[in-house]
């Protein structure tokens, strides 16, 4: 079935363009109705990022949810991690951060949690989609039934101390410095502040969002102030989350990237030798680097590639049981202790690796050598350039000289207007040549 308003990561867009407070409001109204289930007062949680725009779409949401009869809590700028936590701790029915994630600060999005804290499924967003385009009208509330909203204090505590509790309590950062960009994002407070709170000596970045400014030139997306940074400081990591912190990158002492396949690897092979893999397995997208599977088939470990999409990672870790997965954007799921990415989280289990170890973040998140991987993007405006005869003439094409020596993806964003192509293999002139020449076919059918 098509998807009308929904993509790969809740609903996304340009702020008054796409996401626009007439459709907040019936987001709010649809989600509100479907999740009113039994006579108690329904509660629903309202997260989210530092954008400007957060102000408008939160207010659209709160008439839709307390037209419909839900109270309202508002939490202000937090993780998204923190609002899938929070929605289950406080018993809420829904969840909803309002973030576009990595975007840059005029596009946002509106993402929704059922009361497990887990996102909903293609069901549920379906039935959400179906109700937004209805009469609803006539299923408002009463004026004795209308909901009530409130700001929550404390909820920055709450998640500091759950952040702090996944790692052992006579565990001590104590020595290490660490620099942290924030990206002017969601986790401006909550991260720097968990990090000194556990010893640590911490540097920040991006903690001064205005509106404008989240995501621009800092964060996961674009760390090189952050390398300059942990080289000039001389710090022993650097740590860079997204707008919504729900991904993480690390930098080692020497001023270079350390990305989600890495830390996956130190996660997995920490996790085995302390017996808390649930299974021997770690599921990944099939952006992940064909290095990874091979170190972790080393030891044992299988990698379970799903589509590109946190959100696939997290249904096949649910289903079969798997405890770590993520993708190399650093989208990085313990769900042990979490349902959706959390940068922090991921960081906190990197840096007890390192204290565990004692040695320089450069060696312990170096597991293996990546094979040559190229990966770009092809913006178009309209239309469906994969399906256009010579763009699929250049993947069979591409495919045939890989000959089973490499691996190549041509794929869709889910929430940007890019068409993504990945080679990879270990001859890595043969890659170059044919992503280059898909990406000249696109270019030309774009």
């Amino acid at each position: 079935m098509a998807r009308r308003y929904f993509g790969t990561d809740g609903i996304r867009g340009r702020a008054n363009g796409e996401i626009t407070p007439e459709l907040a409001l019936k987001v709010g109204q649809a989600a509100g109705l479907i999740f009113r289930r039994g006579d108690h007062r329904h509660r629903v949680l309202i997260g989210k990022d530092t954008r400007l725009s957060g102000y408008m779409i939160e207010t659209a949401l709160v008439a839709g949810f307390t037209s419909v009869g839900m109270d309202v809590l508002l939490t202000g700028p937090i993780p998204t991690p923190a609002v899938g936590m929070l929605t289950r701790s406080m018993r809420a029915d829904l969840g909803v951060m309002i973030s576009a994630s990595h975007n840059p600060f005029d596009d946002n999005g509106i993402k929704l949690f059922g009361p497990d804290g887990f996102k909903l499924s293609d069901e549920v967003e379906h039935q959400i989609e179906a109700l937004i385009d209805s009469e609803l009208l006539k299923r408002l509330a009463k004026g004795t039934d209308l909901g009530r909203a409130k700001r929550i204090d404390g909820v920055q505590d709450r998640y500091i101390e759950f952040a702090k509790r996944t790692l052992p309590r006579n565990l001590s950062l104590g020595g290490l410095r660490v620099v942290v960009d924030c990206a002017h994002g969601a986790g401006y407070r909550v991260t720097p502040e968990a990090l000194r709170e556990l010893d640590a000596e911490v540097i920040t970045m991006g903690v001064e969002p205005d509106g404008f400014n989240i995501n621009h030139e800092c964060g996961s997306t674009e760390p090189t102030a952050l390398c300059q940074k942990v080289k000039e400081m001389r710090a022993d990591i650097g740590i860079a989350l997204d707008g919504d912190a729900d991904r993480v990158l690390i930098v080692d002492e020497r001023g270079r990237i350390v990305d989600g396949d890495q830390l996956l690897a130190v996660i997995a092979e920490s996790w085995q030798a302390d017996g808390r893999l649930a299974k021997p397995g770690v599921v990944a997208t099939v952006m992940s680097n064909l290095g990874l599977e091979r170190y972790l088939g080393n030891l044992g470990i299988a990698l379970i590639r799903t589509p590109v999409g946190d959100r696939y990672v997290l249904e096949q870790m649910r289903t079969h049981g798997y405890n770590v997965g993520g993708e190399p954007s650093g989208h990085i799921i313990l769900s042990d202790y979490t349902t959706t990415g959390d940068g922090l989280l991921a960081a906190l289990q990197v840096l007890a690796v390192v204290k565990k170890q004692d040695q320089p973040v450069s060696k312990v998140c170096h597991r293996f050598d990546p094979l040559p991987q190229v990966l770009k993007n092809v913006r178009y405006k309209s239309g469906k350039p994969l399906e256009n005869a010579k763009v699929r003439s250049a993947i069979e094409d591409a495919e045939a000289r890989l000959d089973g020596h490499g691996r190549l993806i041509v794929r869709s964003s889910g929430t940007e207007p890019f068409i993504r192509v990945m080679g990879e293999g270990d001859d890595k002139v043969l890659v170059e040549e044919v992503v280059d020449d898909i990406v000249d076919a696109l270019t030309n059918a774009a």
